[in-house]
C-alpha cells in the first residue's frame, strides 16, 4: 500500500508506476483504492463509476477498469455533504458526520473487493486517500491503516520535496502513527527531486538513522508529462494555460468535475485556456466551455453571482461559441428541477435560457461508454456518459451528437451554441479538431490523448524502475518481486 504524509505527494503516480512495473514484468497486478474523494470520474466495463486515477492505474495493468478497483467513492456536492458511492452505484447523499458513522458498512463492501481482486490477482498495489496521520478520521479509518491493519499489507510513506519540509513530513507523519502503524511502514519514498543528491544524501542519512526506515527510492522531477488529474488542484496548476491566439475561457465552478475533459485542449500546441472565476479577468475569447458540475443548480446561481450570464451574453453578441458539457448542457436550458433532492435543497432554478430544454434531477444515474459521431460532419467521436438529469425539449429535435444510434444534446439553429451529455469528447484527435474547427480554429493540430497517457505512465515506470530499490523492499516484505 502507497500512503502520502499529504494529499497531492505523488500516491496515485507511484501506483501508477508500480502496476507499470509489474505489468512489464509479467505480474497479474491490479490498483485499488479502498475509499476515494473525487470529483473526476471514469465509467467502468461493469457499467459502474471510480476515481480517474483508478482508471488509468487498470490501464498501466493493461485492464479494463473496474468498479472492485475503487469500492468507496466520495464525490462532494457541498462543502459538508458528498454523495456515496458503492461499488460504482450512488446509494445516498451523506454529511460528513453521518459517513463516518457509516463507515463499518462502508468497509464491508471495501473488502468484498478486496477479497475478489485476491482471488484473481498475483499483486494489488492499494492507494492511501489524504493522509494517515489525520487524527480526526482515525476511527473506524477505511482509507489509510485501518484498512492496511486488516488485510495486513506493508506501506510506502511518500511526500513530496519539492512542496519543501519532506523530513519533517515523513517523520511528523510516523510520529502520530500508533506503534504497530509504525512498523507497518516499511519504507520512504521522496517524491519530485530536483536537484545534487549529494547535497540531499546527509538528510537522508538524517532520516534512516532517526527512524530505522530506509528511503527506498528518490524519484525526479518530471517535466511535461501527462496523467489524468484526480481532483480539482490539479487546475490551480494551469488556470492559464498556452501562448496560442485561440483562446477558450473555462468558468471555475466551486464543484466544477470531470475537468479531464479539458486536457486534450490543455495539451494543444496552438490554444490557450483559461480556467476563471471572475469574468472580469477574461478578455475576448473563441470559445467558452461551461463543464460538468456535481451540483448544477448551486454553481449556476455562482455564474449569476458572479456576472457569468452577462459576459456569455456579450460573447454571443460578437459571435463566439458556447459549449455545455453534462451539468453545463443542464445549464443552457430554461430550467432545472431537483424535486427529490439529488444535489441539494429540493426545488427548480431558471436556467441561461439559451436552448429550448428542461432538465429534471433524477437519483437513478446515466453510466456508459459510448460512440457515434458528430452532427456537424459525421466526425467519430468516443466518450463516456455521467450524469443524473433527464432532459426535454424542442432543442433536442436537433442532436449535437449521434451515440450508439440515439440522439445527444443539442445544436443551435444558428450553431453557436452546443450543448451534449457526453464527456471525454476532446479525447479523440479526429473529434477534437473538428469541434476546434466549428469553434473556429481551421488548423488541425490536436494531440493523441491516449498517446500522450501512456508516454507518461512509461516514463514515470522507467524513473520508477531507475531509482527505486526492489531488492530491499524484497528482503523487508517478502511481497515485492
Amino acid at each position: 500500500m502507497v500512503q502520502g504524509t499529504t494529499s497531492d505527494a505523488g500516491k496515485s503516480a507511484l501506483v501508477t508506476a508500480l502496476c507499470r512495473y509489474y505489468y512489464r514484468k509479467g505480474i497479474a497486478a491490479v490498483p485499488f483504492k479502498p475509499q476515494n474523494m473525487a470529483l473526476n470520474s471514469a465509467v467502468t466495463i461493469d457499467g459502474g463509476e471510480i476515481g480517474r486515477a483508478q482508471a488509468v492505474q487498470a490501464i498501466a495493468c493493461g485492464l479494463e477498469p473496474h468498479t472492485d478497483m475503487n469500492p468507496i467513492l466520495l464525490k462532494p456536492n457541498s462543502d459538508k455533504t458528498a454523495q456515496v458511492i458503492i461499488h460504482g452505484k450512488a446509494k445516498q447523499n451523506l454529511s460528513a458526520k453521518k459517513y463516518h458513522q457509516f463507515k463499518k458498512q462502508a468497509m464491508q463492501a471495501v473488502l468484498e473487493s478486496h477479497g475478489r481482486l485476491t482471488k484473481q490477482y498475483q499483486m494489488i498495489v492499494v492507494e492511501g486517500a489524504g493522509s494517515p496521520a489525520e487524527i480526526n478520521l482515525r476511527e473506524g479509518d477505511i482509507a489509510n491503516m485501518g484498512f492496511a491493519e486488516t488485510v495486513n499489507c506493508p506501506v510506502i510513506l511518500i511526500a513530496d520535496i519539492d512542496k519543501g519540509g519532506v523530513f519533517a513530513h515523513l517523520v511528523g507523519t510516523l510520529e502520530l502513527l500508533s506503534a504497530s502503524e509504525q512498523n507497518r511502514i516499511v519504507g520512504f519514498v521522496i517524491n519530485r527531486f530536483r536537484g545534487d543528491m549529494a547535497i540531499l544524501q546527509p538528510g537522508i542519512d538524517w532520516l534512516e538513522q532517526r527512524t530505522g526506515k530506509p528511503v527506498l527510492a528518490v524519484l525526479p522531477f518530471l517535466h511535461d508529462f501527462y496523467l489524468d488529474a484526480e481532483d480539482s488542484v490539479a487546475i490551480n496548476k494551469y488556470k492559464k494555460n498556452g501562448k496560442g491566439h485561440f483562446k477558450i475561457i473555462v468558468p471555475l465552478f466551486p464543484r466544477i468535475s470531470n475537468h479531464t475533459d479539458f486536457d486534450a485542449l490543455l495539451l494543444h500546441p496552438e490554444i490557450t485556456v483559461q480556467f476563471e472565476k471572475d469574468p472580469a479577468n477574461c478578455a475576448g475569447a473563441d470559445l467558452v466551455i461551461l463543464a460538468g458540475s456535481k451540483s448544477v443548480r448551486d454553481d449556476l446561481k455562482w455564474l449569476d453571482e458572479m456576472g457569468w450570464n452577462q459576459f456569455i451574453k456579450k460573447h454571443l453578441r460578437y459571435g463566439g461559441k458556447l459549449l455545455g458539457i453534462c451539468g453545463g448542457f443542464q445549464m443552457l436550458g430554461t430550467a432545472i428541477h431537483d424535486p427529490d433532492s439529488i444535489e441539494g435543497k429540493a426545488g427548480s432554478s431558471s436556467a441561461l435560457g439559451l436552448l429550448e430544454i428542461e432538465t429534471t434531477l433524477k437519483a437513478e444515474k446515466c453510466l456508459q461508454k459510448v460512440s457515434g459521431f458528430l452532427t456537424i460532419d459525421n466526425t467519430a467521436i468516443t466518450g463516456y456518459k455521467i450524469h443524473a438529469g433527464v432532459t426535454r425539449g424542442l432543442a433536442l429535435e436537433k442532436p449535437a451528437l449521434m451515440l450508439a444510434g440515439k440522439a445527444d444534446g443539442a445544436l443551435s439553429d444558428d450553431s453557436q451554441i452546443m450543448g451534449t451529455y457526453l464527456h471525454g469528447l476532446f479525447d479523440s484527435a479526429e473529434a477534437c479538431n473538428t469541434l476546434l474547427k466549428w469553434a473556429g480554429y481551421k488548423k488541425r493540430q490536436a494531440v493523441k490523448l491516449d498517446e500522450k497517457r501512456e508516454a507518461g505512465i512509461n516514463l514515470i515506470a522507467d524513473a520508477l524502475e531507475e531509482n527505486f530499490d526492489f531488492k530491499m523492499m524484497q528482503r523487508l516484505t517478502g511481497k515485492f518481486p
